[in-house]
């Protein structure tokens, strides 16, 4: 028999254990462990996360598309990816669980990376050149928007579908004359294996006509149904970690090489400034915060899409993002 006061130990013991739970959100990431990535596990590391009563683990991902059906499936309650792409996802399987919850790209990051030497340093260049596409990338599945905005037929490009690991080395081997990626993904890479800078163009399609938004923080919405509190507190943490970065960019790098030590430090240094340059601390971020969209840029977005995609459902933009869950503590500014 137990005594009373033992039992009242017991008791003690297992609340105190339940108050301290945390919430297992694991958070899939749309790429690999690289200098954009570093947000996250400054989050981590400085207990943002735990501070939240959340358990995060971070895994890499296989490109922009990768994360959705991950979120959708239940398998992850969060993760990173393309909010265009969630779009079209959300038209094809109308009424999966899966939302945008927090833009982070406002800027995204679709581009074209060319070779000057190849005759590629804008948009018009591409005419008749051979360009490396992967069927996965982001980019890619916006390029015909970005061509229809700048006057380019499409039938006179010559599209050569490439994997991810031989994009930016066909590149670099003149086997291609441009790629379709992300800025600070390709022209890095395309760098880093012996192209000189000089001779490297990057044609950002957000400056060249395309309205789109980047990618966001996805969420379950069977998950943040049942957990409203952990997601906010999981959109808080990672809004602190990214204003930590800005603020201390060699910080944010050191955490990302205790996870990627096979990575360059300094590439993903420079990696993860265009990234805050070009896409998280823009004029409307800084103006207002990160995190939510424009309404009316949203809806020039969707017709943009309209434009080079047919639509099953009728589009709307509080299917694809839901700023229900976003911090008002003012966590989100970002000055």
């Amino acid at each position: 028999m137990i005594r009373p006061a033992l039992s009242g130990f017991f008791t003690a013991l297992l609340l105190t254990h339940a108050a301290h739970a945390e919430t297992a959100m694991p958070f899939a990431l749309d790429w690999k462990f690289e200098g954009p990535a570093a947000p996250y596990f400054v989050a981590l590391d400085k207990g943002y996360f735990a501070a939240e009563g959340l358990s995060v683990e971070i895994t890499e991902g296989a490109g922009s598309l990768d994360a959705i059906p991950k979120v959708a499936t239940g398998a992850f309650p969060v993760g990173f990816a393309d909010i265009n792409s969630l779009m079209k996802f959300l038209d094809q399987n109308p009424g999966a669980p899966v939302v945008a919850a927090m833009m982070v790209y406002d800027k995204p990051p679709f581009a074209v990376v060319g070779r000057k030497s190849l005759g590629v340093s804008a948009p018009a260049d591409l005419a008749g050149k051979v360009l490396g596409a992967p069927p996965p990338d982001g980019a890619w599945a916006q390029f015909p928007i970005f061509a229809a905005e700048n006057g380019i037929d499409m039938a006179a490009l010559t599209v050569e579908p490439v994997g991810f690991p031989v994009r930016e080395p066909m590149l670099a081997e003149g086997k291609v004359a441009a790629v379709t990626g992300f800025s600070f993904t390709s022209s890095l890479n395309v760098k880093r294996l012996g192209v000189p800078e000089d001779d490297i163009s990057v044609i950002l399609m957000a400056d060249h006509g395309v309205a789109l938004y980047g990618n966001a923080v996805i969420v379950n919405t069977d998950f943040a149904a049942a957990n409203p509190e952990a997601v906010t507190g999981f959109l808080r943490a990672v809004a602190k970690g990214w204003k930590d970065t800005v603020a201390d960019p060699d910080t944010a790098i050191a955490s990302l090489m205790s996870r990627n030590p096979a990575a360059d430090p300094a590439l993903e240094t420079e990696r993860l400034a265009l990234s805050i340059r070009d896409n998280v601390m823009t004029d409307w971020v800084m103006a207002n915060g990160m995190g939510n969209i424009d309404p009316a840029r949203m809806e020039k977005a969707i017709e943009q899409t309209k434009s080079v995609y047919t639509f099953t459902n009728a589009p709307d933009a509080a299917l694809y993002f839901n700023p229900a869950w976003l911090p008002t503590d003012g966590s989100l500014t970002m000055q």
